[in-house]
């Protein structure tokens, strides 16, 4: 069985294509391609993601990565002459593609002068994110189907970050999906989603907690631009912490927003103000001066995220926790966890995805798709607000 996966959702565009020989994901999966555009260097004069900006290069990346990704995988077999459309086919994919004129006209030249590669499935990201990036994946998934006839598998991102973090790796191309043991806690940090999510099953998932305002990685770049550093500023805020001295008491101390209420919430908008004015209050800050308050600004971040997911894992007695999300490539987060669950919960397995998988990318919407491989849909929508569940109401 082999799944091609689409992923737009941001500012990354992402094809993979895996395969299994098994009936279950929870086996070995051989990955024959995964092909990853960033688009972070064209947002950097920004400070963020521009929408139009990230629809209009996705449109023009994602057919060439396609095809890079089928020639990777030997899937690309050029035909004598190229695929002439019955009328019925030629008004489907115009119908699908109607907004889509660049990537119309990239289907007739480069998709029509292929072979039907032997794909059983499509995943698509289908939301949350941006609705203009990620219409391109779906309309470019939705057209593929049509044209190799195969189902297309709607996907929800923030899913995909919880199952990659499972995977373990056999070979560089060969990975095989550690299944939970339930209940099971997931902590989603990026840049749009901070979230503890409770997971009772496979897909079975209750929202206990989640951020009032900024998401964590929200902050990190805002941040990041008060003290004068590039987009994106999660690593650039790390690399300048690093270089922070040493001292028992932080010469400029921030607030812990939210860190001893009743609750699962977080809020880092407070903690944001709190930088911008601690640097007003600095006449001429020095680098060293920077990289301090760097560096209490993500011990802040650490402790607090650190904190909720303990008292989260306490309190509903959970077997295993996940990381998920581009900020659990941060090494201190990350060191950070390791050690919590080392030290208070030594019976709770922690799974962190491998840094490369981190952040978006279309390997993680592959393994979603083997596990929903029975849920297909048509005529799938954009939902850039959509949820993994309703947040429950948490009684202490």
């Amino acid at each position: 069985m082999r799944i091609l996966a689409i992923e737009t959702s941001c500012d990354e565009t992402g094809i993979s294509i895996i395969e299994t020989e098994k009936t279950t994901p929870f086996e070995e999966v051989k990955v024959l391609a995964n092909t990853l555009l960033s688009q972070a260097s064209l947002h950097a004069e920004y400070g963020g993601i521009f929408p139009s900006l990230a629809r209009r290069e996705h449109s023009k990346n994602i057919i060439p990565l396609l095809v890079q990704a089928l020639t990777s995988a030997g899937l690309a077999h050029p035909l004598p002459s190229p695929r002439i459309l019955e009328e019925k086919e030629e008004d489907t994919l115009a119908l699908i593609l109607k907004k889509e004129m660049r990537l119309s006209a990239m289907f007739h030249s480069d998709i029509l002068a292929l072979e039907t590669p032997p794909i059983d499935a499509i995943a698509v990201t289908k939301g949350p994110g941006l609705e203009p990036a990620l219409w391109v994946g779906i309309n470019t998934a939705q057209a593929l189907g049509a044209l190799w006839n195969v189902p297309i598998i709607p996907i929800n991102h923030m899913e995909g970050h919880i199952v990659v973090a499972l995977l373990t790796p056999f070979t560089p191309k060969t990975y095989r999906l550690t299944p939970l043991v339930y209940p099971s806690l997931a902590l989603l940090i990026s840049g749009g989603h901070t979230e503890l999510v409770l997971a009772r099953g496979m897909g079975d998932y209750e929202i206990l907690g989640q951020t009032r305002d900024d998401a964590v990685g929200e902050a990190f770049d805002k941040v990041a631009r008060m003290l004068g550093l590039p987009y994106p500023g999660g690593p650039e805020i790390s690399k300048l912490a690093e270089t922070a001295p040493v001292a028992k008491i932080p010469p400029y101390p921030l607030p812990r927003p939210m860190l001893k209420t009743d609750d699962f919430d977080f809020s880092f908008a407070g903690l944001k103000t709190a930088v911008l004015y601690t640097l007003k209050n600095i006449i001429n800050p020095t680098q060293e001066d920077k990289a301090s308050i760097a560096k209490e600004f993500e011990d802040s971040v650490t402790e607090i995220l650190i904190t909720k997911t303990l008292n989260a894992a306490v309190e509903y007695k959970v077997k295993e926790i996940i990381l998920g999300g581009g900020v659990t490539a941060n090494k201190k987060i990350r060191e950070a966890f390791q050690k919590m669950v080392a030290d208070k919960l030594p019976d709770v397995k922690l799974f962190i995805p491998a840094r490369d998988l981190s952040t978006d990318n279309a390997l993680m919407i592959g393994i979603a798709g083997l596990i929903r491989f029975n849920e297909t849909a048509n005529d799938i929508v954009a939902e850039g607000h959509l949820r993994l569940a309703e947040r429950i109401d948490v009684n202490f």
